[in-house]
C-alpha cells in the first residue's frame, strides 16, 4: 500500500492595530462622512496598472534558485510583474488548460505534446535541460551505484529499502513512472512513500529518513549543503530532463495575456538569457544547460 505524507502548512493572520480600530470606529459615526458632497471629493489621477504575467512553473525552477536570477531582468525590461505559481508539471498543465495562467515552464515531454495537440497552447519552446539523479545514503544499502535506473529501482524495491516519490504528477514523478515501466511495472512495498510535495520538501524528507529518491540536478545542487544523501545513479542518457515554455491559447481563454506570455518565451530563448542560464552555477557546477545558446565564433 502506498503511503501519502502530508506536511501541515502554517496559516497567517492579519491584525488591526488599536489606532486602526479607532479610525474605523470614527468613520462609522453619523455625520463623519458627507455622502455625495462635491466639496469633499478631490480629483486624483488614475494610476497606470502594472501588467501582470501569470507563470505556472515546475517547483524545480523555483527550488533551484533559477527564477530569482531570471525574472528580475524580465520584469525590469517589460515594466511588468510576474506572479509565480510553483507546482508540479501536471498541476501546471491543468492550470493552463483551465486558463488560470498565461505561460508555463514544465518538464514532461509527453504531457506537453498532449497539451499542444489538444490546442491548449499556441507555442512550445524548449529552452534548457538538466538531468535527474537517483540519490541515497552514502553507504548505499541497496547497492545501486552506477546501475541503470530501472535496475536500481528494482533493487531498491526488492530489498524493501525506503524510497520517497514526489507522487504529485510532476515531471519528476512522471519520469519515475517511466523508469518503473522499463523495470516491468511499479512495485509497492511498505517503504515506498508518496510525498505529494515539491522537489525540495521531498528531498528533505528522504534525507531525514535516509532513503532514496529521484531528484533533478538543479534542486539537488541548490540543497546539497543541507543534506547527506549523495548521487548514486547519474550521467545516464535516459535521465536527461528537458524544460519547455508553453503559451496558453488566448482563443480559448480571452483574459490571458498571450502577447506578454510570448514576449516572455522570447526572453527565455534570447542569447542574453541563455547565457545567464549557462552561467548559473553552485559550487562551480552548472545547474542547467541552455539549448538555444549560439556558440561564439
Amino acid at each position: 500500500m502506498i503511503r501519502s505524507l502530508v506536511w501541515p502548512r502554517r496559516g497567517r493572520a492579519r491584525w488591526l492595530t488599536g489606532a486602526a480600530l479607532s479610525a474605523l470606529a470614527i468613520l462609522a459615526l453619523p455625520g463623519c462622512v458627507a455622502e455625495n458632497d462635491p466639496s469633499t471629493v478631490t480629483a486624483s489621477a488614475e494610476p497606470t496598472a502594472t501588467p501582470v504575467l501569470r507563470l505556472a512553473t515546475t517547483t524545480s525552477t523555483r527550488d533551484s534558485g533559477l527564477l530569482d536570477v531570471l525574472l528580475p531582468g524580465f520584469e525590469a525590461q517589460q515594466g511588468c510583474r510576474v506572479d509565480v505559481i510553483a507546482v508540479g508539471t501536471g498541476a501546471a498543465l491543468r492550470l493552463g488548460e483551465a486558463g488560470d495562467v498565461d505561460v508555463l515552464m514544465v518538464h514532461a515531454r509527453a504531457a506537453e505534446q498532449a497539451f499542444m495537440k489538444a490546442q491548449h497552447g499556441t507555442r512550445h519552446e524548449e529552452f534548457m535541460y538538466n538531468s535527474f539523479l537517483l540519490i541515497g545514503p552514502a553507504n548505499d544499502p541497496a547497492q545501486i551505484r552506477s546501475l541503470e535506473p530501472a535496475a536500481a529501482l528494482t533493487r531498491i524495491a526488492t530489498g524493501k529499502h525506503l524510497f520517497f516519490s514526489r507522487g504529485d504528477e510532476s515531471g519528476t514523478h512522471q519520469r519515475e513512472l517511466q523508469i518503473w515501466g522499463q523495470a516491468g511495472g511499479r512495485v509497492e512495498w511498505a517503504g515506498y512513500y508518496e510525498a505529494g510535495q515539491g522537489m525540495g520538501p521531498t528531498l528533505l524528507m528522504a534525507d531525514e529518513k535516509q532513503g532514496y529518491t529521484l531528484v533533478d540536478m538543479g534542486t539537488y545542487l541548490k540543497l546539497q549543503e543541507k543534506v547527506d544523501l549523495v548521487p548514486l545513479v547519474e550521467e545516464v542518457k535516459s535521465l536527461r530532463n528537458p524544460y519547455a515554455a508553453l503559451v496558453v491559447n488566448p482563443a480559448r481563454h480571452d483574459k490571458r495575456n498571450a502577447v506578454l506570455a510570448s514576449t516572455f518565451v522570447d526572453f527565455l530563448i534570447s542569447q542574453p538569457t541563455q547565457r545567464q542560464i549557462a552561467d548559473y552555477r553552485i559550487a562551480g557546477r552548472a545547474l542547467f544547460t541552455p539549448t538555444r545558446l549560439v556558440a561564439a565564433p
